[in-house]
This record gives structure tokens, sequence and C-alpha cells, in this order.
């Protein structure tokens, strides 16, 4: 670039006339800038920096690894035991490679209705697969809807890359569900699943997180296991329908008969309840007379052994007092005595015929 430079001022000076003139002319004397001279002698330096930088940004000696992700490094093709922490890391590009894994929660669903077309919606941490297909205990077909939740294990994501690969849902976890799924739901009849839903949905969980854990290394955690529906025969579901509407109509004459029973036993109650009413009534009157004709006949007693000999004759001195009385008084008087002394004496007044007077003890 020096050497263009300087061609190009020398042709300034003298050589860019034509014929004779040029050699009578003057040259001049034109030195080039300063910088370009600078320019010229760090040329080289300016082109291996530059290189350095295209180099960098080309085979990028750098990760950025964000939180919820694990970085695992291998170097010539053999992975480091220890992974990656979240932030900037250094390689050697060429030789040393970082594969980045997801540690967040993930979630498998296991489903009949959903669009199957996009298997893994990408950043979303969900996978879809189609519905388990099982076969009960008689070999009918049923399907079975699940949602699992798991994530892998930071410590150990190394080795389970090294040992599984980058696709360990599909060789951890798919196969698992649907062997452990499809192991308990073969056991019971299809009619038996809807009535023993909870039953199931605890021993498919149990039997995976089991499975889960037996695995060399305890690569992922299992987080929960829901069974969402269960995916009956038509021929199946509108016999159930019918083993309902038949209990339900069997549930419903029980609860009248019980109901017109309790109407029977309220009734009979309630007549019982009326005669005890009457009888505890009458028997009330007939325990009143009896203590009142107790009272007469104790009064009466009480009267009888009140009367005494001497009351007698008290009694008919006090009448025969009168007597002499009235005697005094109507002296023509007939008397008519009856015997006894105690009884009443009864006369009549010759004076006044009309009238008659008794007298009492």
């Amino acid at each position: 670039m020096p050497a263009d430079l300087n061609d190009y001022f020398k042709k300034k000076n003298g050589g860019g006339g034509s014929g004779g003139d040029d050699n009578n002319r003057t040259p001049l004397n034109i030195e080039p800038p300063e910088f370009s001279k600078l320019f010229g002698k760090k040329t080289g330096f300016l082109y291996v920096i530059i290189g350095l930088i295209v180099i960098f940004i080309i085979a990028k000696p750098f990760v950025i690894i964000n939180s919820g992700e694990m970085g695992i490094k291998a170097t010539a093709g053999k992975f480091e035991a220890h992974p990656m922490e979240p932030g900037f890391h250094l390689f050697v590009p060429f030789i040393q490679q970082v594969f980045i894994v997801d540690t967040k929660v993930r979630i498998m669903n296991y489903s009949s209705t959903e669009d199957l077309g996009e298997v893994l919606q990408r950043g979303s941490g969900i996978k879809k697969n189609a519905a388990i297909s099982v076969l009960d205990a008689r070999g009918l077909p049923v399907s079975i809807d699940l949602t699992v939740q798991y994530k892998l294990e930071s410590a150990t994501a190394p080795q389970t890359i090294a040992s599984w690969g980058m696709a360990w849902e599909d060789k951890i976890i798919n196969p698992v569900v649907r062997d452990v799924t499809r192991s308990v739901v073969g056991k019971f009849n299809a009619e038996e699943l809807p009535q023993k839903r909870n039953e199931i949905a605890v021993n498919i969980e149990e039997g995976i997180r089991k499975a889960i854990d037996a695995q060399p290394g305890q690569p992922v955690e299992l987080l929960t296991v829901q069974l969402r529906e269960i995916v009956l025969p038509s021929k199946i579901k509108e016999q159930i329908e019918r083993v309902q509407v038949a209990k339900q109509e069997v549930e419903r004459t029980r609860y009248e008969v019980e109901k017109a029973n309790q109407e029977a036993l309220k009734r009979a109650a309630e007549a019982e309840g009326q005669a005890k009413a009457r009888e505890i009534n009458a028997q009330g009157q007939a325990n009143a007379i009896k203590i009142e004709a107790e009272a007469d006949a104790y009064a009466n007693k009480k009267i009888s052994d009140s009367i005494s000999e001497p009351l007698l004759k008290l009694r008919q001195i006090e009448v025969q007092g009168r007597f002499n009385d009235a005697l005094r008084e109507n002296k023509d008087a007939k008397i008519f005595l009856t015997p006894g002394g105690a009884t009443p004496n009864i006369w009549v007044d010759t004076k006044d015929t009309q009238k008659t007077i008794s007298a009492t003890k």
C-alpha cells in the first residue's frame, strides 16, 4: 500500500504529462501523510486482530447458561462429571463442546383429544404423547389420559446424558409410565374402572415412582402423576349407563318405600299417642273419682268414729231442750215422739195446722 501511494505522487509530479514537456517540468517533492505511514506499518497487526475477532465470533468459545438450565461440558467427546452452573462460561472451540439441558419442571401429557402434531412445544417444557392404550382383565381396549410432572436431577445430569442421551425422556419416563399403567389397569374389568378410579390413580403413581427411583443414579425426580380420564369403549359406557339408571331406579323405589314406611310409622305413633293420651285422661278421671270416694269414705269414717254415746246423749238433751222451749210457747201442740231418743221429734202446732216444724239434731 505505501508503494501505491509513492507511484501516485510520482505521477502527479512528472509522470502524468505527454511529449517532451515531461522532461522540462520540475519534480515536486511531496511526502505522504504521517497517518498513512503509521497505518502501513501496523497493517499486519490489525489484520491479525480482525482475524481473531472473526474467529471468536464464528467459533463462539463462550456460553451463557440461564437459570433453570444446566451445562454439560464435553472435552474430546468425553463428558465431565461436574455440571456447569448458570452463568457465563468459556471453553475451547473445536475441542470442547457444551450441551445445555433443561432442569426446570417438565410435563408429559398422555391424551386422546389433544393435537399431537407438534410433539414438543418449544420452551414450554410440555411434551405431548398419545393416550395409553390398555387391555382390561377381559381383553377390552381402554384408553388412559395421564399427566406426569418431573425434572432432571442437576447433580447427576452429566451421567444421565452420557448414559441415555438427549432423548432421555423417551427412554426413562415414557416407557415406565406406559408399562406401569398397563400393569395396573389390566387387573380390573372395564366396568370397575370408574368406580375404582382413586385406587387406580394411587397404584399408578406408586408404581411409576418406584420404577423411576430404581433407575441407576436416580436421574429423574418424579413430582406428580395425575389420572385425568379413563376412556371406555362405547358399548361398555352404554352398559354402565344402563346399570346406573337401574340402580337409580332401585334407589328411588327404596326411598319411596322407606318414605311410606316412615309415614305409616308416623301415623301409628300419632294414633298410639292419642290412645295413650285418652287412656291417661281416663285413668286420671278414675283416679280422681277414686280419690274423691276415698276422701268421702274417710270423712264418713272419721265422722262415724267421732260419734260416741256421750255425744248422742248430749244431742238428745239439746233436742229435748228445744222441744221444751217450743212447748212453753205452744201448750196445745200435739207431740209425736219416736223411740230412740236420738231421732228427731215431730210436733204439730194445734193453733196453726198449716205449720209444721221439724227439729233436727
